[in-house]
């Protein structure tokens, strides 16, 4: 169905009429696009992967119905995202998607896991409250559907409401701490739901909303900045993270802002297809990374795995071609879209900062995947000494191989096939070869001065610290926010709550009230002293007189 549409530019609306009063329709819309199926064909085909290869990953798990249904609702919510083009009804998938990925956060259940599953949850609803205020705002526009929108005097915003809602959803700075955090989720989640599913979301909004976004003249220029700050600030920390999962995370939210500088830069086809791409070879690396973890007893630190490349060759060679086209190697699937990403920023008036920070990214991109590469593979094996690493496993190798196939052929294929011939760049040789240059530089650089890193390391400088904080977004954005808040409550706590209204209201009256008591039953015993003293005492004045 989508080399159908695809070859045939076709595009097709299927509106359902639930009910019609007078002239009150209630239609539920669904978009058949080629952009849409291109789009669902790779997440249906991830997830049979992903499913396939938990079938081993999670064969001790107590859970693994709940799990399994947990990853179909997940899909299903990516797939009616992706259909529905209605900023009402696109609702459906959009809280689907957030409200599956906290349940599949928590899913191991733990304080780590709940923390981590609160923060991506609340960044989220912070987007889903901006998608609400986008419908209240087009509401004079009679529709909700994203192909017909046009101007008006609230088009600035709905454009900025829909822009926040797609940088939380795809981690964009300021919100970027959630997609690390979520990490405490099980490796196949992690592999759907951080490669192509979740985190694309916010992508694919902006891609279906480009023709009405790029009106305002202020949307380009600052989703541009936006990004390059967050590739820089995602390879940096990747840089000195030591967890294996979080490192990819750190590289997904890199390759993030790589498709949001795309679309800065007025390429959204481009976009989607490093959306495509990039999908294909980091759900492989994830599965990847997951099978060393599985096979290291589940430790996920990168100090104390190693020497791979002696026990499991698949995955050895898995690894190395995920890695290869991420960095963007000639003639692997990476290739095709992020070099003709960044040959484009070179040939269109862009800003020679914004350029700057691009090419020092995609040399980090290098560099934090070599530095993986080293410590997982080829590094002298820290991990314990009974460790069985093999490739006999069938539900790990083979969704391994033909994620390993499209991530070698599925950006060649896709050029071929889906987009329209691009004329090669009319480019000055240096302008032509400074992507592979400065990937090559930081590889290179990485091979150069990294040493093999050990239990026992060094305490962290301060600029290291705040690298492995992502540039302190991640305490701002959990601990940050509430220590003062916590401090201040908990101080009025003592004063008011459990103080002064404690004195002066119940607790106060109950005790003056039995102090009181205490000292009349005193006066009311039936005491032959303290009644002739009363005696005595209203007897004095009569007698006196």
């Amino acid at each position: 169905m989508s080399l159908y549409f695809v070859m045939f530019s076709k595009t097709l609306v299927l509106e359902w009429e639930i009910s019609c009063l007078n002239s009150a329709n209630l239609v539920f819309p669904i978009i058949l696009d080629p952009m849409g199926l291109v789009f669902l064909t790779t997440v249906l085909f991830i997830s049979g992967n992903v499913l396939f290869f938990a079938t081993s990953y999670m064969q001790h798990d107590l859970f693994m119905p709940r799990f399994i249904y947990l990853v179909l609702l997940f899909v299903l919510s990516m797939a009616l995202l992706i259909l529905i083009p209605n900023l009402i009804t696109l609702l459906i998938g959009w809280d689907g998607l957030g409200l599956v990925s906290f349940l599949l956060v928590i899913y191991y259940q733990n304080p780590k896991s709940l923390s981590a599953g609160m923060i991506t949850a609340l960044s989220n609803r912070i987007g889903d409250a901006m998608l609400l205020l986008a419908i209240g705002w087009t509401l004079a526009q009679g529709h909700w559907m994203a192909p017909n929108m046009w101007e008006s005097h609230t088009t600035p915003w709905v454009c900025l409401t829909i822009m926040i809602a797609a940088m939380t959803k795809s981690a964009q700075m300021p919100f970027s701490s959630w997609l690390p955090a979520a990490m405490a989720a099980p490796t196949p989640v992690s592999a759907l739901v951080h490669s192509s599913t979740l985190v694309t979301a916010g992508v694919f909004l902006m891609i279906r909303f480009y023709p009405f976004l790029h009106s305002i003249w202020w949307f380009n220029p600052s989703i541009l900045i936006i990004s390059s700050m967050t590739m820089l600030m995602a390879g940096m920390s990747a840089m000195v993270e030591c967890d294996l999962k979080k490192i990819i995370a750190l590289s997904t939210l890199s390759q993030l802002g790589v498709m949001m500088a795309s679309l800065g830069l007025g390429l959204p086809l481009l976009a989607f297809f490093h959306l495509i791409t990039h999908a294909l070879f980091k759900a492989l690396l994830f599965l990847c990374g997951g099978a060393i973890i599985h096979m290291n007893g589940h430790s996920q630190d990168l100090r104390t795995v190693g020497a791979v490349f002696h026990q499991s060759p698949m995955l050895t060679t898995a690894l190395l071609t995920a890695n290869l086209a991420l960095c963007g190697t000639p003639f692997l699937a990476g290739f095709y879209s992020k070099d003709v990403i960044l040959e484009l920023s070179l040939a269109l008036p862009t800003n020679i900062i914004i350029l700057a920070i691009f090419m020092f990214a995609t040399m980090l991109t290098a560099s934090y995947s070599a530095r993986m590469m080293v410590l997982a593979i080829w590094a002298p094996n820290s991990s314990f000494p009974m460790n069985n690493f093999n490739d006999s496993d069938n539900f790990i190798t083979f969704p391994m191989i033909l994620m390993s196939t499209m991530a070698i052929s599925a950006g060649s294929l896709i050029n071929w096939a889906f987009m329209a011939p691009v004329q090669e760049l009319p480019l000055p040789t240096l302008h032509k070869f400074l992507p592979l240059l400065v990937t090559l530089l930081g590889a290179l650089l990485i091979a150069v001065v990294l040493p093999f890193p050990s239990l026992s390391t060094p305490r962290p400088t301060k600029f290291q610290h705040a690298l492995s904080f992502m540039w302190f977004l991640s305490p701002i954005s959990s601990q940050f926010v509430l220590a003062k808040t916590l401090s201040h409550t908990h101080l009025l706590f003592k004063v008011m709550d459990q103080g002064w209204l404690e004195t002066v209201g119940g607790q106060g009256l109950h005790l003056s009230s039995s102090n009181m008591s205490s000292s009349l039953q005193i006066i009311q015993r039936n005491s032959i002293n303290i009644q002739i003293l009363t005696t005595a005492v209203i007897l004095a004045p009569i007698l006196l007189l």
